[in-house]
């Protein structure tokens, strides 16, 4: 049997995310991964792929014989066999949903959407993990003599980038006040520099400008290029490690965590607004930073007029 590496329903389906939704790169990726190893699981349990994977025989009819109950099989089998953590088994299913979604509403070759009914189980709300104001000021310290690296970490602590947006920025993105960013799915979003954001860039494009390079990247490695994601995220792990916290905690995501974390804490930043400086669709994604530390708690429960009676 020869080995087909590729479903052309699927690449059908990831080709109309990338023209008509703008989907990323990251995102094709998971998609095409998430969709491939279900289909995998089906034909490994009817015996179809005995040596190869063959995706070939993915055709319509055999999508339409698939059951639901195939695709609870498929999600026990990520849970009990992958060790599948929660959110990316329910990943998973959305891949699922959404590719059964568009078979039907989109290209019209179903008539019955069973993937409607396949449940999402209920995720656990994470409190996400950030650093205080306190450590925040002591990494920007440690990396201080190093303006390319200073200037990365400044931009992560106050505009809150991801890391893919953070190296996709060129020098013609950044203004004299704003940095305009491109996020999830090529949306543009403008975030106003603050001063130590604005200090840290000018600092950095003074050295940036006299170096000999054709990039356009805002932020370039030793060779000239554009800096690597995994770069960025050596040099974040090389200071926090200098700064004596905890590298298996605190990651360039974290960072991000941090920055929308003071905003909220300091800044008494409203959720809209804090849904439209870290690129997200819905205000309900931004609901995780509205976290209350111990302190806080304390407060509140303080405030109450009744707390100091009879003391």
């Amino acid at each position: 049997m020869q080995s087909n590496k590729t479903c052309p329903l699927v690449e059908q389906y990831l080709d109309y995310l990338i023209v008509i939704k703008g989907r990323s790169k990251n995102t094709i990726f998971e998609y095409r991964t998430d969709l491939l190893m279900f289909f995998k699981f089906i034909l490994d349990s009817r015996k179809t792929s005995i040596i190869n994977t063959n995706f070939g025989l993915v055709n319509l009819a055999f999508i339409k014989s698939i059951t639901l109950n195939d695709m609870y099989a498929f999600i026990s089998h990520c849970q009990t066999t992958q060790k599948t953590s929660a959110g990316t088994k329910a990943r998973k299913i959305v891949s699922i949903r959404q590719f059964w979604k568009y078979l039907k509403a989109k290209a019209h070759l179903i008539d019955n959407n069973i993937a409607e009914e396949l449940e999402t189980p209920k995720l656990p709300k994470r409190i996400p993990k950030y650093l205080n104001l306190e450590e925040s000021v002591r990494l920007l310290i440690e990396c201080e003599k190093y303006p390319r690296d200073h200037c990365i970490i400044t931009i992560f602590l106050n505009c809150a980038l991801r890391l893919s947006e953070l190296t996709s920025l060129n020098i013609e993105q950044v203004g004299n006040d704003v940095l305009t960013v491109i996020g999830k799915g090529n949306k543009e979003r403008k975030i106003f520099l603050t001063p130590a954001a604005k200090k840290s860039i000018n600092t950095w494009l003074y050295i940036r400008n006299n170096l000999s390079t054709n990039s356009k990247a805002l932020f370039i490695s030793r060779n000239s290029g554009r800096i690597t994601t995994r770069a960025v995220q050596n040099i974040v792990k090389k200071y926090v490690i200098s700064s004596g916290l905890d590298a298996a905690v605190i990651s360039t995501h974290k960072l991000r965590h941090t920055a929308a974390t003071l905003m909220y804490k300091y800044g008494k930043v409203d959720l809209r607004s804090l849904q439209q400086i870290l690129g997200h669709e819905s205000v309900a994604t931004t609901e995780i930073y509205t976290h209350i530390d111990e302190h806080q708690l304390q407060s509140a429960v303080n405030s109450n007029p009744l707390a100091m009676m009879f003391n």
